[in-house]
């Protein structure tokens, strides 16, 4: 298993420095390291992220990658930030792997923050939406064998950028997107999945950037608050989406730079417009070209120390009985019989799912930058939520899709308009239903606490 796990694997260079140097060298509050490992599929595979979708991949837009960028401070303490172009990285996945890192390398399990950019044109991994599929056995070992191979390539691309550890600056600011949209239209049969320019949402796009002390850019971390679905479920073919063509544009627009792409809480935001292969590479050039403009222009120096703290909360969802999924084994919508049945197998086996582990993670630069790393699809309310709550202080990007993917994350007024979010997806995540009222302060409290620990 382990030769054809490294098979699937290629584990690219560390990415060296190159080109002129700056007029004066600026002080390298750093060390940083890159790293980066292909995870493209070599077989046809399931893709996630659409309940329509009926037979495995037909080839290959563009590779996707692991990527990890690895921060030291004079200290010697330590964060790594990953990026996976994935529909999601569970925990059955990042906390094992965790675990081999805290004990290879020494990184401690709050040190390390795994994203996922949600692309719909990705493998199924591992237990992330399987219920969504009725899948036969060879598909099912082929995905259980492509969660090895993620778990290899991150460990690889943690390993990688540790080991590159250089002198190194790090510097932030802010952009603006352009095309994310609030997709809970409000019609009279109530919420449905559409677009609605009067909804939330955040068209902030913050930007990191790592660069030698002789002004030579080694990496660049952005982010955006936006589902990638711009393409459909009727799309086959392996990509990234908007995050795969901006992180491919940034990295030709600046060679020997590794660009990596954080989604931030765009449960509830799509692309606009959508539906082809040229609109996504349309949005991700777009979003590329902001991204530059920033690099360009004045960013703001972050220091040390690098402090970080982690904790798993619990969520409750609203109460449910066995009678209602017993009412529900002969509907003729394939998937909510299918739902009820595995619900059913769960009380059956005494283990009904009354709630849902929850991941909430800082990493703090100094006193100058807060990212905030939570699990789950997040709806865009908690991002303005925190940014209002913490507006007193230094900035906080708020990311979502992090280090677990379970099943939406609604606030409490998406989780009483009701719709596809809070509700009707919980049959694809394999969740009984909607969470109890309590979540979004649940959520916060979290929030509150590991904020605290990092000085907040």
């Amino acid at each position: 298993m382990a030769s054809k796990i490294l098979g699937w694997l290629c584990l690219a260079g560390w990415l060296s420095a190159g080109g002129g140097p700056a007029p004066a060298a600026p002080r390298a509050e750093f060390k940083a390291g890159v790293a980066r490992v292909k995870i493209t599929p070599e077989q046809p595979i399931w893709l996630s992220g659409y309940a329509a979708r009926n037979h495995p991949s037909e080839g290959v837009v563009h590779d996707l990658w692991i990527k990890a960028v690895a921060f030291e401070d004079a200290r010697g303490g330590r964060a790594v930030i990953v990026g996976a172009d994935l529909i999601g990285l569970p925990r059955a996945i990042t906390d094992p792997v965790a675990a081999r890192l805290e004990k290879q390398y020494g990184v401690e399990r709050a040190r390390l923050l795994f994203n996922a950019t949600h692309t719909h044109s990705g493998p199924v991994v591992r237990s992330n939406l399987t219920a969504m599929y009725e899948l036969d056995e060879e598909n099912s070992r082929r995905i259980q064998r492509y969660g090895d191979v993620v778990a290899e390539a991150l460990v690889h691309a943690v390993g990688g950028a540790l080991a590159d550890l250089k002198p190194a600056q790090v510097l932030y600011a802010t952009g603006r997107g352009s095309f994310a949209i609030n997709r809970r239209e409000p019609t009279a049969k109530g919420i449905r999945l559409g677009v609605n320019p009067a909804g939330p949402s955040d068209h902030t796009v913050p930007v990191l950037k790592v660069v030698s002390p002789e002004g030579t850019l080694r990496a660049v971390i952005f982010g955006y608050a936006c589902h990638n679905t711009t393409l459909g479920g009727d799309f086959y073919r392996i990509s990234g989406d908007y995050a795969g063509f901006a992180q491919l544009e940034l990295e030709k627009t600046h060679p020997g730079a590794l660009a990596l792409f954080l989604q931030l809480c765009g449960g509830d935001q799509n692309p606009n417009p959508r539906g082809t292969l040229e609109l996504a590479e349309r949005h991700g050039r777009s979003l590329a070209a902001e991204v530059s403009r920033v690099l360009e222009g004045d960013l703001r120096p972050l220091r040390g120390p690098l402090r970080a703290a982690f904790l798993v909360t619990e969520l409750k969802f609203a109460p449910h009985s066995r009678e209602q999924f017993e009412a529900r084994l002969n509907d003729s919508n394939p998937h909510r019989a299918r739902h009820a049945r595995l619900m059913l197998q769960a009380y059956d086996e005494r283990r009904p799912i009354r709630s849902t582990p929850y991941p909430v993670q800082a990493v703090r630069f100094g006193r100058d930058l807060t990212l905030l790393a939570l699990g789950g699809e997040v709806v865009i309310d908690y991002q303005l939520r925190i940014q209002k709550e913490y507006a007193g202080g230094e900035p906080v990007v708020t990311a979502g899709y992090s280090n677990d993917v379970m099943c939406y994350i609604p606030s409490v007024r998406v989780l009483k308009e009701g719709g596809y979010e809070p509700v009707d997806s919980m049959i694809y995540y394999g969740m009984p239903g909607p969470f109890s009222e309590e979540v979004e302060e649940t959520v916060m409290q979290a929030v509150r606490k590991v904020m605290k620990r990092v000085g907040r």
